[in-house]
């Protein structure tokens, strides 16, 4: 049998027609700790080999639901040949709500990324942000007695790990070797071909809930849809708006969603945690609509327009014009915009805050305390980003997706960090993060799929 520790703590968090386009501004700057802007350069793209033919993603959001289609570029970038993106409806806080209003939305965006690509799509990588997404370290031993290390010994203690870290309800979803150990010689990338009397693995899991990822297969389904795989949204974010370099020195991501706040750890060149909170971008909507007394409509365009969290901007003497909702009809009124700022800051704080605790617990000491890079259309609000580092205290930059072609300005911000992301893992041929392909016979079943993603495609 083998032994298996587990090394890290549970990081289990509360997740929480034609629309509008999204507000969010096409910037490639950054903040930093003090929340003055920083010029980022998108850099050379990344050496990765790309699979040959078009794939398919779908960014499955809170408040858009994003379809693209595309290819890597023998240039290291990544060409987008359809897109197709709508306000989101039938989910809520992650998770999908209501089957009919997410099915017409989804066959609406895909539509619309076909007709541009002029190309059908069949099956689509996915993001995972439903289902309660948990994150867990593992160490996993297995005994080799002297001989080489093969494919198999390889496949024996991801598989070991994998099917270790299953718990009634879940289904694992990421296994991620970190690295490995041949007897006393730590930090092996690859083991094949060493000979030692025990292999260690050190394993990142990623599991979900198995009704709701029951219930997101049951939608593509409805949707004439397969899925192809499921990603992790704080991993794919990441992947969009990092580079090798920030991923070996220690980054973390924080993506500031709709519906939720999701983050990952990255450091020494591996994914070593990740955790999703339940506030988003819509709680702060709401916030306002309930502290001024409109719609949500009307919040949202105040949020969008005027909306910041800098205590700076409280003394800027600006009036904003608001619309109150009253029984008989709307009345509208001059406020301070220091008065919208007092509404929003706190729950960005909050956010924040939770970051900071589940960041602190996550059992991952110093690779933790890395520079921290915001992503997703809540980062693009005024000062979240002098929140951010005072809160975290860390130094913080604005992200965006880069080294991207074919896509409109609109759709290259940092909005849309999670489905370029998806776009990126979907095209690669050789998997991000060291994970060490192998092959074997594919087996059936919804959740026997998922659970093998490591073997073939994770």
């Amino acid at each position: 049998m083998s032994d298996l520790i587990v090394s890290g703590q549970s990081s289990r968090a509360l997740v929480p027609g034609k629309a509008a386009r999204s507000h969010g501004q096409n910037r490639s700057d950054a903040q930093d700790s003090s929340g003055s802007l920083l010029n980022l350069a998108e850099g050379k793209p990344e050496q990765r080999v790309w699979r040959s033919g078009l794939v398919g993603v779908l960014d499955i959001g809170s408040t858009k639901i994003t379809c693209l289609i595309g290819k890597g570029e023998p240039n290291g970038k990544l060409r987008v040949l359809g897109h197709g993106w709508l306000r989101s409806n039938g989910v809520k806080n992650g998770a999908i709500v209501d089957l009919k209003a997410a099915e017409a939305i989804i066959r609406h965006v895909v539509g619309n990324a076909e007709r541009e690509a002029e190309r059908s799509l069949d099956k689509v990588v996915v993001n995972l942000s439903c289902g309660h997404p948990e994150s867990l370290l593992f160490n996993v031993h297995w005994p080799i007695g002297g001989r080489e290390i093969t494919d198999a010994d390889i496949r024996r203690i991801v598989t070991e790990g994998r099917m270790k870290a299953q718990s009634e309800g879940r289904a694992v979803i990421h296994t991620l070797p970190l690295d490995f150990a041949v007897d006393e010689t730590d930090g092996v990338t690859d083991p094949r071909g060493h000979l030692c009397e025990q292999l260690r693995a050190r394993l990142h899991v990623i599991d979900a809930s198995s009704t709701a990822l029951r219930t997101l297969d049951a939608l593509l389904g409805r949707a004439e849809l397969k899925l192809d795989a499921l990603v992790s949204a704080p991993l794919a974010a990441g992947l969009a708006v990092t580079n090798a370099d920030q991923r070996m020195v220690g980054t973390t991501v924080i993506e500031m969603g709709g519906g939720t706040t999701s983050l990952a750890v990255f450091a020494e060149g591996q994914l070593l945690h990740t955790a999703q909170i339940g506030i988003g971008g819509e709680h702060v909507t709401r916030d306002i609509a309930r502290g001024l007394g409109t719609s949500t409509d009307n919040a949202e365009r105040l949020k969008t327009m005027h909306g910041h969290a800098d205590l700076s901007a409280d003394n800027d003497g600006v009036t904003i014009r608001i619309e109150r909702q009253n029984a008989d009809m709307p009345t509208f009124d001059a406020i301070p915009r220091a008065m919208l700022g007092d509404i929003i800051r706190p729950r960005i704080e909050e956010t924040f805050e939770l970051v900071r605790d589940r960041l602190d617990n996550a059992g991952l000491g110093h690779l933790a305390d890395g520079r921290v890079i915001l992503s997703g259309g809540g980062s693009l609000l005024d000062g979240v980003g002098s929140v951010a580092a005072r809160v975290l205290n860390r130094h913080v930059r604005l992200g965006r997706p880069h080294n991207v072609i074919g896509l409109p300005d609109a759709c290259s911000t940092a909005s849309f960090s999670t489905t370029l992301g998806l776009l990126t893992w979907a095209a690669s041929a050789e998997r991000p993060f060291g994970d060490i392909e192998f092959s074997e016979e594919r087996p059936t079943g919804f959740l026997n799929r998922l659970v093998s993603f490591i073997r073939d495609r994770v």
